[in-house]
């Protein structure tokens, strides 16, 4: 019987107009929709937000994995939005969050503006597995750091 645990990942442009103020006021829009309704939907994930880019992994049952990216597609916050991997699941990932959140210290800032070089980290060639790694080391980082 196939899994009903489904797994997104995916990235996208940054299109919220304005400052970083107003940047961070809808991404604290999108978390605070996202921790509301996500455990309703049985989702669970990360989303990571660095310099213009979004990459965010969604975990849960097909359909409301579904209707949730076919949500995100149509939010004019993000732009240009390549799915690097969906596919049936064993098991979560990221079961302790509605949606955990990388990108608001300036450590952080510091840590995932050095992504690239360090993980070779490029939307040319970026894969779904690679991209799932990142988050998940990243994710858990953040946790070890905040405990």
């Amino acid at each position: 019987m196939p899994s009903e645990l489904y797994r997104c990942v995916y990235y996208s442009k940054n299109l919220i107009a304005g400052g970083p103020a107003r940047i961070a006021e809808e991404i604290e829009s999108i978390l605070a929709a996202a921790r509301r309704n996500n455990p309703t939907l049985q989702v669970t994930g990360a989303l990571v937000f660095n310099r213009g880019l979004f990459a965010q992994v969604l975990e849960g049952p097909c359909p409301s994995v579904e209707a949730l990216f076919e949500k995100i597609s149509r939010d004019e916050r993000h732009g240009d939005i390549q799915v690097l991997a969906f596919r049936a699941v064993p098991e979560r990932l990221f079961s302790n969050w509605s949606m955990a959140f990388l990108g608001r210290s300036r450590e952080d800032e510091n840590l995932f503006g050095h992504i690239g070089p360090q993980t070779g980290f490029s939307t040319e060639r970026l894969e779904g597995d690679r991209l799932l790694e990142i988050v998940r080391n990243l994710a858990f980082e953040e946790e070890a750091r905040a405990a």
